[in-house]
């Protein structure tokens, strides 16, 4: 709403900076944040305000804010829906490779010593 505009641009300056993956949030506001990002955005964006607004309350079925797993980082609606298509779609066109996989066998677990010998039980 504000910088949507700039999601490939964004995706492709990281790319060219070595980036091997991405990943994006939906303007979460959460409790009080929701109020002080309506007064930033009356004294910064007036113009914009209301626009910005309603995109968050249609995104989030009509509140600011939903908590629920799997809906607070995307959002539900059309517009979030188009926000993912672009970001898969620009993910895909810039070839991200993804993160390498992690080999977990390389670690070793640190031998217990010190203050965590208070949870040994035997």
């Amino acid at each position: 709403m504000l910088n949507d505009c700039e999601l490939e641009k964004i995706l492709q300056l990281s790319r060219d900076a070595g980036a091997v993956d991405a990943g994006y949030v939906l303007l979460r506001l959460p409790h009080e944040v929701k109020d002080l990002f309506a007064e930033w955005l009356q004294t910064h964006e007036p113009l914009k305000a209301d626009h910005v607004m309603n995109r968050i309350y249609d995104s989030r079925g009509g509140k600011a804010y939903d908590s629920t797993f799997g809906i607070r980082m995307r959002g539900t609606g059309q517009y979030a829906e188009l926000l993912a298509q672009r970001f898969h779609l620009a993910m895909k066109k810039l070839a991200f490779p993804g993160s390498p996989i992690l080999n977990a066998s390389l670690f070793r677990p640190k031998p217990m010593s010190g203050q965590m010998d208070l949870f040994d039980c035997d």
